[in-house]
């Protein structure tokens, strides 16, 4: 019977980029918390239009075939890392829920929950593959097949530093076709939603002005419970206001072709995309963000950044930013809405700053569509779909 968690027994490392963790993982649980990014991979080999960070990367047969072989020796080894990034969280769109994928981190141990979509592989997925085709070639070693792989884990990254890390590990290596890694380094430079938004969330996290000064993570930690805002989860809620697709929209870019504006239903969904088509106007999605959390900041200056409460945890932001669009379908799309018109909404809200606690809105799903349905009926504006 499969177990409904993981666990890894690992280290945190601290280096300016943030912290992250070196552990020891089975190769079947490895393939068991990557298995959607596992699908995602073979569908591209395959052609599917969202490509490795925007860009094809192609599994090598020969190369599974080497490892494959290579495994069944009885020195194999693999002495150096699988780098993985793992969301901390994982928004359930089917059932509007978010569930909580690390469930926690004591005596060094990383407990994950076992539901396949947790990691991504950034790097080392043909070592992975190749020992999973030695096993489905020769499945009666596969109850007593011994293999730990040593796993490097970043917690709640972001697309742009996924492709800058990766660039980074197989600049100097013969193992990853080299044009592959000057394609990223121009990725890197190139315009996309997730550089966009990269930047937007740099912005608001440095300037002392910002209302997110220093409360945004770069890297999440697994004793994650304990922070403020991941990176990741900020840069996500704004990247779905922008593309529907942003790795297929940085490729377009990096190809230089252009992004049709949007109007209509699409604009309404997407309020954020045409500032960003518009290049010299995407600052205006950082003003925005700046006006709307500085209001709230405000409001709420006791729960603002402080970890006793949900406001600048996952459930307050997404809750926020979601509700947001209801705010963007009242005033209009196009438009800079300004602190005062934000203000005019946010002060008809009646909830305190005592109200923002795990009592009252549970972390998880649960919680952020409560804290969303009270903002917009508190604030009236539940009568707008």
């Amino acid at each position: 019977m499969t177990n409904n968690y993981i666990d890894i027994t690992c280290l945190p490392v601290n280096q300016p980029i943030g912290t992250f963790y070196v552990g020891v993982i089975k190769w079947m649980d490895l393939l068991s918390i990557s298995r959607k990014d596992i699908e995602r991979i073979r569908s591209e080999e395959e052609g599917n239009i969202e490509g490795y960070f925007g860009i094809q990367r192609e599994l090598s047969e020969n190369r599974l075939k080497e490892i494959s072989q290579f495994v069944s020796f009885e020195d194999a080894t693999f002495p150096n890392s699988i780098v993985i990034s793992i969301d901390s969280i994982y928004y359930n769109s089917k059932n509007d829920n978010i569930e909580e994928n690390i469930i926690s981190f004591e005596n060094n141990i990383l407990r994950l929950n076992n539901n396949g979509r947790i990691a991504k592989i950034i790097d080392g997925q043909h070592r992975l593959f190749g020992i999973e085709k030695y096993i489905t070639e020769y499945p009666l070693f596969n109850d007593n097949y011994v293999f730990d792989l040593i796993v490097t884990i970043f917690i709640d990254i972001d697309e742009e530093y996924q492709s800058n890390i990766f660039a980074t590990i197989n600049k100097a290596q013969t193992k990853v076709n080299k044009s592959l890694v000057y394609d990223l380094y121009s990725l890197a430079k190139s315009r996309s939603p997730q550089r966009t938004v990269h930047n937007i969330v740099k912005l608001l996290n440095e300037d002392n002005a910002s209302p997110f000064y220093r409360l945004i993570k770069r890297l999440g930690k697994a004793e994650f419970k304990s922070e403020t805002i991941a990176q990741a989860t900020l840069a996500d809620t704004i990247v779905n206001y922008i593309s529907l697709h942003p790795s297929y929209d940085r490729d377009l870019l990096r190809k230089g072709k252009e992004l049709k504006i949007v109007s209509g239903l699409e604009e309404e969904r997407f309020f954020f995309r045409n500032w960003f088509i518009n290049e010299k106007e995407e600052v205006n999605i950082a003003k925005v963000i700046w006006n709307y959390f500085s209001v709230i900041k405000e409001k709420w200056p006791l729960a603002w950044g402080n970890p006793q409460y949900i406001l600048t945890k996952s459930t307050g932001i997404i809750a926020l930013m979601r509700f947001l669009k209801d705010i963007y379908s009242k005033e209009g799309v196009g438009k800079v809405i300004s602190k005062i018109e934000f203000k005019m909404i946010i002060d008809k809200i009646q909830l305190n700053d005592n109200d923002f606690v795990n009592e009252k809105y549970k972390a998880g799903g649960i919680g952020q569509a409560d804290l969303y349905k009270d903002l917009k009926e508190k604030s009236g504006l539940n009568n707008i779909e």
